[in-house]
């Protein structure tokens, strides 16, 4: 009954599905940047990506917790951002298609997390001049994660984009992979119009233009196919987030209200 409650609530309510969609996005790229700890192909690497995917778990959990708040404001059903993560199906989730995709090699990783976290500057750059009060303060802590996120992850496909034949071999079978998911990312949904629809435009160009910065220096032809894969925004995912949410969610599933 809670579930069916906050689900109807979430689907009439835009405000918590941008929320949901934020943190989604940040829960689902988090878990897969995760799953490279222990296994990096330096020390120094393999330690910095579980930062980052440490960042980024600390932004889920802000808007989380927030998108909580406003539930239970809303219901009068106390909710927490644990409920949010671990008690929502796959069809619930809002993240975009990229960020679930298997990890692949290491060059995949890192050119996943540039496009993704290019696009999350720009956004958080834009939300903190339109954004108030909790999102805000959201965004304002995000960014100074996210700047780093992006230098990182750029640094690192100009090295192999720009490297041996190998290197920029796989980062070009790793740009043509993963393309045809970055357009989700551009195009706002109905839960993003109201807030960040005017801005929209500015952003994609921003993005554009700093991707095509990048590539250039690193040596990879920019993609010229404009045909895109949707869906996540409105729960229409990839057979990959059901694996990974049922490992993610298990614990959670099968000792419900679990606390360490």
């Amino acid at each position: 009954m809670l579930q069916q409650s906050i689900s109807k609530l979430i689907s009439e309510d835009q405000q918590i599905q941008y929320l949901l969609h934020l943190a989604d996005n940040a829960l689902i790229l988090s878990h897969r940047n995760s799953q490279w700890c222990g296994h990096g192909p330096i020390l120094e690497q393999d330690i910095a990506l579980t930062n980052i995917a440490l960042d980024q778990l600390g932004q889920a959990r802000n808007l989380y917790q927030y998108a909580a708040l406003l539930i239970t404001e809303k219901t009068g059903i106390p909710t927490t951002e644990d409920q949010l993560a671990y008690l929502r199906d796959v069809g619930e989730f809002k993240n975009c298609l990229i960020a679930e995709l298997p990890n692949g090699d290491w060059g995949q990783t890192v050119l996943r997390n540039f496009l993704m976290g290019s696009y999350q500057f720009f956004l958080y750059q834009e939300l903190q001049q339109i954004a108030t009060g909790q999102l805000k303060a959201i965004a304002d802590k995000s960014i100074k994660e996210i700047t780093y996120h992006v230098r990182w992850s750029a640094d690192w496909v100009v090295r192999l984009g720009d490297g041996t034949t190998e290197s920029h071999a796989r980062m070009e079978q790793a740009l043509e992979l993963l393309w045809s998911y970055t357009g989700e990312m551009l195009e706002p949904s109905d839960f993003e119009q109201e807030l960040i629809g005017t801005q929209s435009s500015y952003i994609k160009a921003a993005w554009e233009a700093k991707i095509a910065a990048v590539l250039a220096e690193a040596n990879l032809d920019h993609p010229k196919n404009d045909w895109m894969q949707l869906g996540g925004k409105k729960g229409i995912h990839t057979e990959h987030l059901g694996y990974l949410l049922a490992e993610m969610q298990f614990l959670q599933r099968a000792y419900p209200g679990l606390e360490w």
